[in-house]
Parts: structure tokens; C-alpha cells; sequence
């Protein structure tokens, strides 16, 4: 054994998933997993710690997997985590846990990731569930969202002795789990429905269906219902488009609409009755984890694709496991590009997508080099479906209807940093609610800060 190499992770073989929606990432046996830990070599003063958002026990886990508690494992880890397989599967380890191990001075880093996905669906197919929790203390919490954040800050509250109502808008639990994220990287029965079955065995209630602003507003649910705190975690769901012509089209789709219509409205069956699964040629506009997510599932539906981003691969902001599973399944890259109009047929269709090359020129405030247009170097691709991914901001429902809640310019809510407080006091908010859309990890560490601040605010009001 190298152990300056991880311990390669199976995959299904590109040919053969481009055509379906199995998982792709196949994870690892118990022989693999305890080969992998014990590349750890269990650090004092553990870097890997620091770069978890949620602040999981890395060298802890890890060491009970080498030595083949996995039980003992699973403990550890659910102690931090909500939805340890979740982020298993969806983490950008790379650049947070993985990228501070010690391991990757010299060598490849452990496979933090592969080894919690591990320990977790071990933990799932031994029936195997998170600790009890604490008597029940009388006081009652509303949290708005049952995503990332949402699940996590219901969970951290129930294990200290809350009742927990959750409020779904839709009329499925799991928010950018079940809706954004494509079975082939989250299977949504197998892992998410698992994850959330968890969170209520804590104690935890969800209710569907009901959309706060709407069906009830957070003063409601404190004057009437009796709540005596809120969190509001209620994502960025709101699509972002270019503005240029054309792009109110039939066949132009937010990456958002194209994901949720594929993963609740399972385009991918044959009697299903969403339209999407027409297009034959592509264009998806964007290069984040997103535009990934709507390439590769485009393609899985029959269609050519074409990912449309202005920059150069260098810069593409998507993680670089997803960058390169889609290259291996054919998408083709159309970088240094922009889309200038959206042309259609005489039926207002979609049928082409003008775009034009661009050069890198002087940094941007973010350090990045800024895009500039090449004159004349116009062309046009044929298309009959475009999906514009270019992230996405809060609903602004929540906040039109609740007094006294502020917001800033980008229609995020506005709270404090350490624990979630907002402008309106028992009102905590986190994830991408407050910081625009990014990543499940960072939701989770943000509701798991609210839960403490919640808790703080309850026991000294």
C-alpha cells in the first residue's frame, strides 16, 4: 500500500452512465474504507477540523473506521453532522477538509469524504440512527425551510430539548436536496428520504405545502401560534437571467426549473409528462456546480450539450470532480464564450443561441480576470433548449411580509455572523437566505450556528 495515494473510489464507467441516473460515484467496501483511514495519521492538532464548517470530530471517525468500529463511527459523526451522507456525496472537500490535511503536503490527502459517505450508508444499512435526544424543555421553534440549513438547525435544536416544527413550501422535504441536486450525484430515496427520516426521529415535525408569506407569515407564527423563536432558512431559489434578447423564448429554462422539473416531476421515466426530455441540443449557460448538474442531466435525457461559459477553464467555479465527470460523459466545453441573443423559429422556439468569444482582460474586485468581448468574432449554435445557470437570490416573500426584518440590496436577509440573530428580535436566519446561493456544507454550518444562538437567546430571555 502507497500511503501517500488514496485508495481509489469505483465509478460506474462513463459510457455507460451518460446514459442513466444511477449514482455515479460507487464509494467504498469496509476492506477499502479501513485501508483508507488508516492512511490518517490521526493529527493532535487536526487541520481537517478547521475546515469543516460544521466542525465534525475528522480524526475521530476516521480512527474508529481503521479500526473497524463502525457503529462507534457513526456516533462521532452525527454528533456534528445532520446528513453525513449527504455531504459525503455533495461536500467540496477539496477545498475545505480535504484541502487542509496534512496528508496533502506530500501525497493526496485522505478521502475524508468517501470515508463519511462510508460510515454513513453503513450506518443507514444497519438501521443504525442518531443518539436520543433530551427531555423536552416547553419551549417551541418554527424553522421556515427543510434544505440543508433548515434540517440542520431543526436537529441541533431537538437533540436540546425543543419542539420542532418545520415548514416546507413544497409538497416534499429536503429543499435544494430533493429539487436542485440530480439523482445520479444524491439518489433522493436511498440517501436523502433516509437523512430526513433521521431528523424527525429526533422528534423533529415537518409540515409541507406551506409557504410562509403566504399560507401564514413569521409574525403569525409567533403571535397566533405561539412559536418562541423562528429560523428562517428558506434558501435562494430565485433565478437569475442575463437580460439579452430572446430569452423569454419557449425553451429557455432556469437551471433551477430544468433541475426541479428532472428530480420532482421525474422527467427521466418514460410516462412522465414534463416536456423537457424533448430537446435534443442544449446550451447551458454558466460554469458552477449548477450548470453541471443541468449539463449532465441533460445529457442523460438524449440531448447534446453544450456548457457557455465567458471565462476560461481555469476559472470555472465548478468543482473539479464534477468538471471532469462531465467531460469523460461528452459534454463539450464552449469556453471564453458568451451568449449575445437567443434566436427561435417562427413559432417562438428556440432554434439557435448567437454567441460571442471573449478575452480575458484586467482582474475584476474578486481577483479574477474580467471577460472582454473580441469584436466580430460572432457565431452562432444550434440549439433547441437553453438553461441559463447563473445563480440564483432569495425569494423576497419572506421578508415583504414580515415586519421589521431587514434586508440588503441583493434580497438577502440581513443577520449577525456568529449565531444568525436578524433585525427582528427571536428571528435567527442562515444559509443561502442570508448569503445568496452557496454550498450545503455552508448552510449546515449555518444553521448549526442558529441552533446555538437560538438556544442562547431562549435560555436567557
Amino acid at each position: 500500500m502507497d500511503v501517500l495515494k488514496k485508495v481509489p473510489v469505483r465509478e460506474q464507467d462513463p459510457k455507460v452512465r451518460a446514459t442513466n441516473f444511477n449514482e455515479v460515484c460507487l464509494g467504498y467496501n469496509k476492506e477499502e474504507a479501513m485501508e483508507e483511514a488508516s492512511r490518517c495519521i490521526n493529527c493532535k492538532n487536526a487541520q481537517c477540523v478547521k475546515g469543516c464548517p460544521v466542525a465534525i470530530n475528522i480524526p475521530g471517525f476516521i480512527e474508529q473506521v481503521k479500526l473497524g468500529d463502525f457503529d462507534k463511527a457513526y456516533e462521532i459523526l452525527s454528533e456534528s453532522s445532520a446528513l453525513p451522507a449527504v455531504c459525503g456525496r455533495v461536500c467540496p472537500q477539496e477545498s475545505q477538509c480535504e484541502g487542509k490535511c496534512i496528508r496533502g503536503i506530500k501525497g493526496e490527502p485522505i478521502s475524508i469524504g468517501k470515508l463519511e459517505r462510508f460510515v454513513a450508508d453503513t450506518a443507514r444499512e444497519n438501521g443504525k440512527k442518531p443518539a436520543a435526544t433530551k427531555e423536552k424543555n416547553g419551549k417551541k421553534v418554527a424553522v421556515i425551510g427543510s434544505g440543508p440549513a433548515g434540517l440542520t438547525c431543526a436537529g441541533d435544536l431537538a437533540k436540546m430539548g425543543y419542539d420542532v416544527t418545520v415548514f416546507e413550501a413544497l409538497h416534499q422535504p429536503g429543499g435544494v436536496l430533493v429539487y436542485g441536486i440530480p439523482e445520479f450525484r444524491l439518489p433522493k430515496d436511498a440517501v436523502v428520504a433516509k437523512e430526513i427520516e433521521n431528523v424527525k426521529s429526533l422528534g423533529v415535525k415537518i409540515e409541507t405545502n406551506v409557504v410562509i408569506g403566504k399560507s401564514i407569515t413569521v409574525d403569525e407564527l409567533i403571535e397566533d401560534e405561539g412559536f418562541d423563536a423562528i429560523f428562517i432558512g428558506s434558501g435562494a431559489g430565485l433565478p437569475k437571467f442575463m437580460g439579452i434578447p430572446g430569452e423569454n423564448a419557449n425553451g429557455v429554462f432556469s437551471a433551477n426549473e430544468y433541475l426541479t422539473r428532472s428530480n420532482l416531476m421525474k422527467a427521466f421515466n418514460d410516462d412522465s409528462t414534463t416536456p423537457i426530455m424533448k430537446a435534443k441540443k442544449v446550451a447551458v449557460v454558466g460554469g458552477g456546480n449548477v450548470a453541471m448538474d443541468a449539463a449532465r442531466t441533460a445529457l442523460r435525457l438524449g440531448a447534446e450539450v453544450h456548457v457557455i461559459y465567458r471565462r476560461s477553464e481555469e476559472e470555472l467555479p465548478a468543482r473539479v470532480e464534477e468538471v471532469h465527470h462531465a467531460k469523460e460523459e461528452g459534454i463539450i466545453f464552449d469556453l471564453l464564450t458568451n451568449p449575445v441573443e437567443i434566436l427561435t423559429d417562427e413559432n417562438g422556439w428556440v432554434n439557435k443561441i448567437r454567441v460571442i468569444k471573449m478575452e480575458l482582460g484586467e482582474p475584476d474586485e474578486s481577483g479574477r480576470r474580467s471577460p472582454v468581448e473580441i469584436p466580430g468574432s460572432e457565431f452562432e449554435i444550434d440549439v433547441d433548449a437553453v438553461i441559463m445557470s447563473l445563480g440564483t437570490s432569495p425569494n423576497p416573500l419572506i421578508a415583504s411580509t414580515t415586519k421589521g426584518l431587514e434586508t440588503n440590496k441583493r434580497r438577502c436577509i440581513v443577520a449577525e455572523e456568529e449565531f444568525g440573530q436578524t433585525s427582528k428580535e427571536g428571528v435567527f436566519a442562515g444559509g443561502d437566505a442570508v448569503t445568496g446561493a452557496a454550498t450545503v456544507i455552508l448552510a449546515m454550518g449555518a444553521g448549526k450556528a442558529a441552533a446555538k444562538g437560538i438556544d442562547n437567546y431562549l435560555k436567557n430571555k
